[in-house]
């Protein structure tokens, strides 16, 4: 096991598309370090083989101080890896934080600057504007970072065709490495779905939101950027070692609260509630769920995993299937390349209809 997680939930303002598990109790961060410490010391012999990879994901890492994220990274030891991705909200961002967080050992930052433009960022209750996603990047350029990547979304509402376009472009003329893109998706229970429901906002329609998909799927490939990934662009050899592993089905310790781990065929995940975390890693009487993966799961998170690269997946693991590859095939939904079947650019667009057709 080379891969590890550690979720940092807390955050200043909560973002009204955002259904991950989060917290606004800052206070609380002081001893949430000291469980997550405790957790790690725990773990450790865990891993098996040396930490290849490091992500601090949250919520928002950056709410924690400097000093913090240094005493995590020493904890798991970064000596044997490779990539140490640390998320970032462009509002946290100084010179001296940053230079401090690259000191610590992070080498990769994941900036969620999500637009360039101020009112779509204020609709989607982000807490920066554009003019500081900029001038973070621009900060992180100067304290060292060379492995920058953003985070944009589309299909947000009254977001327009050259709004988008122009974020695009704002986020090639910043130079990064790496770009990762989503359409909005308006998940139960959040802010933004009852505003939807209620009809104080409405959502972009499909076609809309497919020809955003096309614009910046053609925009950054002529800017050399590979799409490895359904929604992650890299220039040649920036893609994410972290998330990969997730993609090949490769084995990972995730630490903190809501975190998930995956060994062979056990998923295990703490509780998605501090109080508890926090509780039962002081009592050493952490209640961890787990399942256990059959045959079938493999298969299926094979299948939905794979088609989401663009190595795809073995045709040969697909033999029960073959009456409905082929009908694929003939629709341009699918393509083959050595011995592999890869999702097509149209076929991207209704791809869980894909893997829900080849699953068992």
């Amino acid at each position: 096991m080379s891969g590890l997680y550690v979720h940092i939930p807390f955050c200043k303002s909560r973002c009204l598309y955002c259904d991950f598990f989060s917290t606004t109790l800052l206070a609380r961060r002081e001893e949430y370090v000291e469980a997550l410490l405790r957790e790690i010391a725990a773990r450790n012999r865990e891993a098996g083989d040396p930490i290849r990879t490091i992500y601090l994901g949250g919520g928002t890492p950056s709410t924690l101080e400097a000093d913090d994220i240094a005493r995590l990274l020493k904890a798991v030891g970064t000596e044997e890896a490779e990539e140490i991705t640390m998320e970032l909200n462009p509002g946290d961002a100084t010179p001296a934080y940053l230079r401090a967080i690259r000191a610590a050992g992070v080498n990769r930052l994941s900036l969620g600057i999500q637009s360039f433009q101020d009112e779509l960022l204020r609709l989607i209750g982000r807490r920066h504007d554009a003019a500081q996603a900029i001038e973070a990047v621009h900060m992180a350029q100067e304290a060292g970072f060379e492995n920058i990547s953003i985070d944009l979304m589309y299909a947000l509402p009254t977001q327009t065709m050259s709004q988008w376009e122009e974020d695009i472009q704002t986020a090639l003329r910043l130079h990064v490495q790496h770009i990762s893109s989503y359409g909005l998706m308006y998940e139960e229970g959040t802010a933004l779905t009852r505003l939807r429901d209620s009809e104080q906002l409405t959502s972009i329609d499909e076609d809309t939101e497919n020809a955003m998909y096309d614009m910046l799927c053609a925009l950054l490939e002529q800017a050399g950027f590979v799409h490895y990934e359904v929604s992650n662009f890299a220039l040649p050899g920036y893609e994410a070692k972290h998330n990969s592993r997730y993609w090949d089905h490769t084995p990972y310790i995730g630490i903190g609260a809501g975190a998930h781990s995956y060994a062979g065929r056990v998923r295990s995940w703490n509780p998605d509630n501090l109080d508890a975390y926090i509780r039962g890693i002081m009592e050493q009487d952490l209640q961890r769920e787990s399942e256990t993966l059959t045959d079938e799961d493999l298969y299926n998170e094979r299948i939905m995993l794979g088609l989401r690269t663009n190595k795809g997946i073995d045709e040969a693991m697909t033999s029960r299937s073959q009456s409905k590859i082929e009908a694929m095939t003939r629709d341009k939904l699918l393509s083959r390349k050595d011995g592999r079947l890869v999702a097509t650019q149209q076929g991207l667009h209704v791809l869980n209809r894909i893997i829900e057709e080849l699953m068992i």
